[in-house]
């Protein structure tokens, strides 16, 4: 099968050597996002809700251009420093994710990239 490399400049661009998201016949996976605004390269300002919204913007990018989408997330893994965010987590995850929620998978880490609250990765179907 042909591995598709998915680039889009409506998401951080990587900062290392990875694909913001592969794309292998109809899935998708995607690496994990954290919350950079994709117009300054830099982390979002603010608490848990608004690095999670980030995220979840971001993963909406790249799965757009991926010819997917959130609704086609057929598995979530979550990462976090504290996972007495997991509520807080839950609450903003969940306004994107309402409808038919895919597999997850949420753990605490001791720490992520330029110092991020989270990171999220998805698996997701293209196409119809």
């Amino acid at each position: 099968m042909h591995k598709e490399i998915i680039s889009t400049k409506e998401a951080p661009a990587a900062v290392g050597p990875y694909s913001q998201a592969v794309k292998v016949g109809n899935l998708v996976y995607t690496a994990g996002q954290i919350p950079l605004d994709p117009a300054t390269g830099k982390l979002v300002q603010g608490d848990i809700a608004a690095q999670t919204d980030r995220v979840m913007q971001n993963l909406h990018a790249v799965l757009t251009t991926a010819g997917s989408s959130l609704d086609n997330v057929v598995k979530t893994t979550i990462f976090l420093t504290d996972m007495g965010h997991y509520r807080a987590v839950n609450e903003v995850y969940g306004r994107y994710m309402a409808t038919n929620p895919p597999a997850r998978s949420a753990i605490q880490v001791a720490a992520l990239p330029l110092g991020a609250l989270i990171e999220i990765e998805m698996v997701a179907v293209a196409g119809d």
